[in-house]
């Protein structure tokens, strides 16, 4: 009995053991418990540095929630070189020509396409004094990689036409089909750029079309302007076709954001959001729709000024956020870019453009029309010498034409895999 007993003991002083130890793996450390706390408190943080406080909010049929912030408010005035910054209202130049140009005529043309607008117009708009701010939301900091990368773009990615070395490029897992000048000093460019909603194929991967304005070396000093669309779920949590912006002073690696996820970029518009929603889109032998974009340098400040379709000028970036492009911009780009991120062995589904090769011609793939740059003059002109590039044309492609009412143009885009991209 006695026996019985001291085996029982040692059974039950084993369970115990037993239940300890698993109680022990499965609660949080201390450690993980600081660690969680730290993360949600960094991600409070950047929520209020974010979000200012608003005059108004928008509830948008997309989801997003537009805040209506004061003009003096914005976060470009963290930026410790702002505090004192008198925000210009208007441009001291602007290139001839533009606001000249006719209004899109009521009735269609053949061949021809449709202004947008953004969703969030539908359910309200923002009073004069405040600028529309996409709300950034928690779930929108948990989805990057850490709170110090959320809106940033990584680093070298981007399209380097000359690059002696062409498989240098597509280390970096990003893919375009560009037209491109360099070779002179520009002061802008500007582009029409048809609008689609590509679809994507991991969360972690998008698909963009935009103008670059570059300027320096492509090591780590590179300068870059950036707008256009882009469809990206792992920046927005959606599907959904977005105007955006993007600069850099130092090739991507510390300076600069997407839109206005830091001090920087000076709006002064208060009827477009930068990362909403584009409305409407085209659609497959369809409706067809696109936005112009202009980006110039006003030559007696300096800063660098962005116009969105003929009517809405929509901010700045001032001049001393730059080292080359306090001066010119040495290189143009237009065009698409897509991350390949290769995830199942094969190249990525993920679409450019329309999702369809340039040979479809309107209506079917994806078009810049109109392209042109802004000279020593101040004076929009076409460009010499357009060239183009692309990794892999079997993948996506670029063609350029020229004539008509569409000046120099060129369709662009692709699938990403098929029977010959696998």
């Amino acid at each position: 009995m006695a026996m019985e007993m001291q085996s029982g003991g040692k059974m039950m002083g084993f369970l115990v053991i037993l239940l300890v130890l698993f109680i022990e793996m499965a609660a949080p450390t201390t450690a993980s418990r600081n660690s969680f706390s730290t993360q949600i408190l960094e991600v409070q943080n950047q929520l209020k540095l974010l979000n200012k406080p608003a005059v108004k909010s928008i509830k948008s049929p997309d989801g997003d929630i537009i805040d209506c912030i004061k003009l003096s408010h914005q976060p470009a005035f963290d930026h410790p070189m702002l505090k004192n910054h008198k925000i210009q209202m208007t441009s001291n130049f602007h290139p001839e020509g533009v606001f000249g140009e006719n209004k899109v005529a009521s009735k269609m043309k053949p061949g021809s396409s449709r202004n947008v607008t953004q969703m969030w117009h539908l359910n309200g708009r923002c009073p004069e004094g405040t600028i529309p701010i996409r709300r950034t939301r928690k779930d929108d900091l948990l989805r990057a990689s850490s709170i110090k990368a959320f809106g940033k773009k990584r680093h070298k990615t981007i399209p380097q036409p000359k690059s002696a070395d062409p498989d240098l490029i597509t280390q970096s897992g990003h893919q375009h089909a560009i037209a491109y000048v360099d070779g002179d000093k520009y002061y802008g460019a500007k582009a029409t750029i048809n609008v689609w909603e590509p679809k994507i194929q991991q969360p972690n991967e998008f698909s963009l079309s935009q103008i670059w304005i570059l300027g320096g070396s492509f090591g780590e000093d590179l300068n870059s302007i950036e707008a256009g669309w882009q469809v990206s779920p792992d920046l927005y949590g959606d599907n959904h076709t977005r105007l955006f912006t993007y600069w850099t002073s130092d090739a991507y690696q510390a300076t600069g954001c997407y839109n206005l996820l830091c001090s920087g970029f000076i709006q002064i518009n208060n009827e477009i959001a930068m990362g909403a929603s584009i409305y409407p889109v085209s659609s497959y032998h369809d409706s067809q729709y696109d936005i112009s974009l202009l980006v110039w340098k006003d030559p007696k400040e300096g800063n660098w000024w962005l116009q969105f379709g003929n009517s809405y000028v929509l901010g700045y970036w001032p001049a001393f956020l730059f080292s080359y492009l306090s001066d010119s911009a040495s290189m143009i780009e237009w065009g698409g870019e897509v991350v390949n991120s290769e995830s199942d062995g094969q190249h990525t589904s993920t679409q450019m453009g329309s999702g369809h090769f340039p040979k479809e011609g309107f209506g079917k793939s994806s078009y810049f029309k109109n392209i042109q740059i802004v000279d020593g003059s101040n004076n929009l002109r076409v460009p010499k010498d357009i060239a183009t590039f692309t990794e892999q044309s079997n993948c996506y492609d670029v063609q350029t034409g020229k004539g008509g009412n569409w000046g120099s143009y060129f369709y662009y885009g692709g699938p990403g895999r098929n029977a010959n991209c696998p």
